[in-house]
């Protein structure tokens, strides 16, 4: 059996991680010379149009990150399992960076910082606690559910939105179009998850943001998206931020990456930017994972996390 590294960046490093999890199996590469009949699986992000093609013993193809969205425009994707990486490192990574954040803007972080530098002594003499603040996480797979626990661990007070009804021991868990604006209503933190597909994209705009809570201890609500940038209307963030609407923002993630230069979100001071490291998928243990797949499937199990390709993750 043969596994191909199918990806933009560089090659070797992935080749040696695959090498040593998958002793005496053929690892290659684009753009070397290689028998496409023997390609029983491939490791790819951001494959180039035909890389994929002509390889009739495909089995499964591994996107080496959590997300799926890259493969989902793949014209003629091959009919196999596309599995999605979903490992504990970056889930734990992800939990690390909500908790972070929110505890940030619980203890308004932001205003002491600009006291510190204005040599400023400013008290504070009723902060809200943690229970005091309702948390919303939009998309409440893995890594919402597992952000949630931690987050209830905190004290916040943490819902779940999602797109299917699902339920979650210890949590409320909204759904659908029908669920959705009472979830807002509900929501002092937003924290979006949700996968990119043609539904989604653009659903953080003027009106999901005006749906939220008005009356919560933070002074308006506020949005942490590490999900996905094609998520974000960022012309509508700026505005929900300079009327109101918005008191706040954490973005890792944006239309446009890098960020240019030129946008405006860099400056403003309420928007705090993070570059798209919340949650970086470990190579070592991404390679581990994958390798892992492999050896359940060649023993007869079933891969985890396949893709449901109707929904777009």
């Amino acid at each position: 059996m043969s596994l191909l590294v199918a990806v933009t960046w560089e090659t070797q490093p992935w080749v040696e991680r695959f090498a040593r999890y998958l002793p005496g199996r053929a690892i290659v590469v684009l753009g070397e010379e290689f028998d496409r009949s023997k390609i029983r699986y491939v490791a790819t992000w951001g494959p180039k149009p035909g890389s994929l093609d002509r390889l009739p013993n495909l089995e499964a193809i591994f996107s080496l990150g959590a997300g799926v969205d890259h493969l989902m425009g793949y014209p003629g994707l091959p009919d196999v399992p596309v599995v999605r990486v979903a490992q504990d490192d970056l889930t734990h990574r992800m939990s690390e960076y909500m908790v972070m954040h929110c505890l940030m803007y619980l203890r308004d972080h932001a205003r002491f910082a600009a006291a510190q530098r204005a040599k400023r002594w400013e008290e504070d003499r009723s902060p809200p606690i943690a229970a005091d603040v309702r948390v919303g996480i939009m998309g409440f797979g893995v890594l919402g559910q597992d952000a949630a626990r931690k987050l209830k661990m905190m004290g916040f007070d943490v819902a779940g939105w999602s797109r299917t009804p699902k339920s979650v021991d210890g949590f409320t868990v909204y759904s659908g179009e029908g669920g959705l604006s009472e979830f807002l209503a509900r929501t002092d933190i937003l924290i979006s998850l949700v996968p990119l597909t043609p539904d989604t994209r653009g659903i953080l705009n003027r009106t999901l943001f005006e749906k939220l809570a008005r009356d919560g201890r933070l002074g308006g609500p506020i949005l942490i998206n590490a999900g996905r940038g094609g998520l974000q209307v960022e012309r509508d963030i700026l505005a929900c931020l300079d009327d109101g609407t918005l008191k706040a923002a954490t973005l890792d993630v944006f239309e446009a990456e890098p960020l240019p230069e030129d946008s405006p979100l860099w400056e403003h001071p309420r928007v705090t930017i993070t570059p798209h490291n919340a949650a970086v998928s470990e190579p070592e243990a991404t390679a581990r994972y994958i390798a892992d797949q492999i050896h359940r499937h060649e023993a007869g199990e079933l891969f985890q996390n396949i893709v449901d390709r109707a929904r777009g993750y």
